[in-house]
């Protein structure tokens, strides 16, 4: 195996073991009953947003910090916030992990396609490299 087509599997990896994580947490706190939705959802975006800004500010270019995003992303990124922390009060770990692969795999598709993005069987398949 090529060293970049190993990069893409270790980061493929940590990024499926990030998101079953995110699964577990959210199903530790919210299934009992340790804190509502509506503050862990707020913890949850305020310190992510915390954290791009110091991501962004330490990676600033020219000695200007470029911060980039939309109002629709951020809102989007609410609404998934906000619903699966409401879901999880009855949803297993196990369930929300497959809803949220299922979903980010979908979107990751669709956002491909409508850049015009030619669908390959390896991809597919889930490969993805050729």
């Amino acid at each position: 195996m090529k060293e970049s087509s190993f990069q893409v599997v270790l980061l493929t990896t940590l990024a499926m073991i990030a998101f079953a994580s995110n699964s577990l947490l959210n199903r530790l706190a919210l299934g009992q009953k340790t804190i509502d939705p509506t503050s862990y959802t707020t913890i949850r975006l305020t310190s992510g947003a915390l954290m791009l800004f110091l991501i962004a500010r330490l990676q600033k270019k020219n000695g200007q910090l470029t911060l980039r995003g939309s109002g629709i992303s951020a809102a989007l990124l609410f609404l998934y916030a906000i619903t699966f922390s409401f879901a999880y009060l009855s949803l297993s770990a196990g369930t929300g992990a497959l809803i949220l692969f299922g979903s980010v795999q979908v979107t990751m598709l669709l956002v491909a396609l409508q850049r015009g993005e030619r669908l390959r069987l390896w991809n597919g398949s889930g490969y993805g490299w050729h």
